[in-house]
């Protein structure tokens, strides 16, 4: 199809006929959206990562304000979040396979569909809208096709378009999850294995992670405190931390950035799962020496600079570990100004700089999958694919086993992943413990539920996992190990 139509019309001067041309109205908020779109497809960049620059310079340029970026943010990632049902619904629209169009189009039709059925928007608006956008990134030829399936896209609400392209529950579950729920399917099972028991409980885990996440703060003990957090945010501004004694949550709309406390490192922007996880490593009961702590896989270092706050207020310090220089340099920065002693390095784990049994408490969290953050990366569901894991697994054993030796006889070890895959989880710990691809580990499992005191839903332990949807946090897993030998 041509990006533009084979003769434009002449102006209304009685010589051309037809309607007179008129330029596409250009829309910045939806021009963003797209841009942000193409920025994660074209560059397998991260939705979080490419939409504050591109916000930032729209409000810069003027004419922009915090409603158009509440409204451009909603439709990036929600049309990232919903893709796969819109992709399923767009394809019952056109006469061809959905690989045969080219991704711009896709993009605009994807973000049209959004406005049309996931959003308040009036559907006169949201095609006009998105036709206008069209006209404007992909010519007038396309922007016809492009109101061609919008119009077919209005004619039923998501209610009526789930039941027509996705299978009965009763013949096929998990495809019929991976399209309502917006997953591929490989990840529902995954995910369902993962949590175990029926329909309900795998429900509302999908319908979680298609679910905005809160802004959650830190504040980092013996620099900064909840109170003043909240005193900061005032009464409407913040709700305290379901589970972490050191957690602010955020009202919708708020800006962390914009507090002193987080401007000068006291506090920083961390989901509750990760504070849980640093919280329980620094209270697990150990007997002797106490002075030595490493996080061994630290970058970006918001799990770091919660740990050297912990350590510096019992008079132990911290070494930051990180593998990549530019990772290295962001944990860095997550520690500058705390008050104890701390030490970054760049550093491979499973090749490390420091001698066996050096540390008294030891923290991998570990490179994974990341299904565990698809509320703050939707778009990791559709990169993955079931034999990335294979590729982790390797590291995630060897970054344990490195763990176990760096830490002293009677220390402990947390192996933390952001994944509840079996394949990153539980099932590495297990192998490692018993000697499966090296020689076995003397260590023993601490209960990790009693260092979650209020958390409910934590399983029959030694080992917890968290979930969306439970706990309103990542799906972040934490194993506690206790060297024995």
């Amino acid at each position: 199809m041509n990006d533009q139509p084979r003769s434009r019309p002449r102006n209304s001067d009685g010589k051309g006929g037809g309607k007179p041309y008129r330029r596409p109205k250009k829309d910045p908020v939806r021009i963003l959206a797209f841009e942000a779109l193409r920025a994660v497809d074209e560059r397998d960049a991260y939705a979080n990562l490419v939409l504050p620059p591109l916000l930032r310079k729209a409000r810069e340029g003027g004419n922009f304000d915090g409603r158009d970026a509440a409204l451009a943010t909603e439709l990036v990632y929600g049309t990232l979040r919903r893709q796969g049902t819109y992709d399923a619904i767009i394809a019952a629209c056109i006469d061809r396979p959905l690989r045969e169009v080219d991704p711009p189009v896709l993009d605009v039709l994807a973000l049209g569909a959004h406005q049309l059925l996931g959003t308040r928007i009036p559907s006169h608006a949201a095609v006009s809208a998105s036709v206008e956008l069209a006209r404007v990134v992909l010519g007038d030829g396309r922007a016809r096709f492009v109101n061609a399936v919008l119009r077919k896209i209005a004619a039923q609400d998501l209610d009526g378009w789930l039941e027509k392209v996705a299978p009965p529950y009763d013949e096929d579950a998990e495809d019929h999850l991976a399209i309502v729920h917006s997953h591929p399917r490989w990840v529902v099972s995954a995910l369902w294995d993962a949590l175990g028991g029926g329909r309900a409980g795998i429900e509302d885990l999908l319908e979680a992670d298609n679910e905005r996440p809160e802004v959650t703060l830190v504040a980092r003990p013996g620099r900064s405190t909840t109170d003043e957090l909240m005193d900061a945010l005032g009464e409407e501004g913040a709700l305290p931390g379901r589970w972490s004694p050191y957690a602010v949550r955020m009202a919708e709309g708020g800006e962390p950035g914009a507090l002193d406390a987080v401007k000068d490192g006291r506090a920083g922007v961390q989901d509750e799962g990760s504070q849980l996880v640093a919280v329980a490593l620094a209270n697990a009961p150990i007997e002797g020496r106490d002075e030595r702590w490493l996080d061994g896989c630290a970058g970006p270092g918001g799990k770091a600079a919660l740990l050297a706050a912990l350590a510096a207020g019992r008079g132990a310090a911290l070494l930051a570990s990180e593998k990549q220089p530019h990772r290295a340099r962001l944990v860095e920065r997550a520690l500058a100004g705390n008050p104890g002693p701390y030490q970054v390095i760049a550093a491979d784990g499973t090749r490390p700089p420091w001698r066996e049994g050096s540390f008294d408490r030891v923290l991998m969290d570990v490179p994974c999958s990341g299904l565990g953050a698809l509320r703050r990366r939707p778009e990791a569901r559709w990169r993955r694919r079931p034999e990335d894991l294979e590729g982790f697994a390797p590291l995630q054993r060897g970054l344990l086993r490195e763990a176990l030796s760096a830490v002293r006889v009677g220390g402990v070890v947390g192996y933390a992943t952001c994944s509840p895959h079996l394949a990153e989880t539980r099932i590495v710990v297990e192998d490692v413990l018993k000697g499966r691809g090296g020689a076995p580990v003397e260590a023993e499992w601490i209960d990790v539920r009693p260092l979650m005191p209020g958390v409910a839903g934590l399983g029959e332990g030694p080992d917890v996992q968290l979930w969306p949807h439970l706990h309103g946090t990542d799906a972040m897993y934490l194993a506690l190990l206790r060297r024995t030998a």
